[in-house]
């Protein structure tokens, strides 16, 4: 399982202003798409769809094609989360996939107590699972690979990147580090406060640093995998 995201040099992915602050460049976000366009499935919570409504679809028209030449749908098996069940089905999140009936429906995982409310905001849009009390994640992760799902890409926000890397569930991080600073307390960080498996002396391993125009792509091996996607 992976994880991607871009951050500040001081460490936050976003500022605390109502426009989204772009981190990375045009060569990364194709980057970006080219491994979107290999994995299974990809993950954000719920506050990145309220705050950058994403369509998590592949842009590549040529990385679509190849998806489809494979037998596999044009895009991956768009996924969330959420505690509250408070999803707005008009986000983009929920769109169909243009031109691919094959695409599927978004999965929603919810915890217990927000099943209904999820089922009532967005069951005619998404498949709404039972995902436990409290939310499991490592159940989410064991639910995606019955469903076919060998590799997740989780692309934020920063509830989801904690809570998957104090799980210890997270394989791989690719990290993409912009040259600016934010400075700002206000605004979200990568990672919240946790008891993280990576600390002290039990380290991540540093798999390559690439700079791609201003940003540098760091990517780590995070050596407790228990991942099963």
């Amino acid at each position: 399982m992976l994880l991607s995201c871009a951050a500040s040099i001081d460490g936050y992915i976003d500022d605390a202003s109502p426009q989204r602050l772009l981190l990375s460049n045009a060569a990364d976000f194709e980057r970006v798409d080219e491994e979107r366009a290999g994995v299974d499935a990809i993950l954000v919570g719920l506050s990145t769809i309220r705050h950058d409504n994403p369509r998590l679809q592949v842009r590549s028209a040529q990385a679509r094609t190849a998806r489809r030449s494979r037998g596999l749908p044009s895009t991956p098996l768009r996924v969330t989360v959420t505690g509250s069940g408070d999803l707005d089905p008009a986000a983009r999140f929920f769109d169909p996939v243009d031109g691919d009936d094959e695409a599927g429906r978004p999965v929603v995982y919810a915890a217990t107590p927000a099943v209904g409310r999820a089922r009532e905001r967005v069951g005619p849009v998404a498949t709404v699972v039972d995902a436990g009390d409290p939310l499991d994640l490592a159940g989410v992760l064991a639910d995606l690979a019955g469903r076919g799902v060998r590799r997740l890409m989780v692309e934020g926000g920063s509830a989801m990147h904690t809570q998957f890397l104090a799980a210890g569930l997270a394989d791989e991080l690719q990290l993409v580090v912009a040259p600016v600073f934010v400075g700002d307390s206000r605004a979200p960080r990568f990672v919240g406060d946790a008891r993280f498996p990576w600390s002290g002396d039990h380290r991540a391993q540093l798999a390559g640093a690439t700079p791609i125009g201003d940003v540098v792509l760091l990517r780590y091996t995070l050596s407790d995998r228990r991942s099963p996607v």
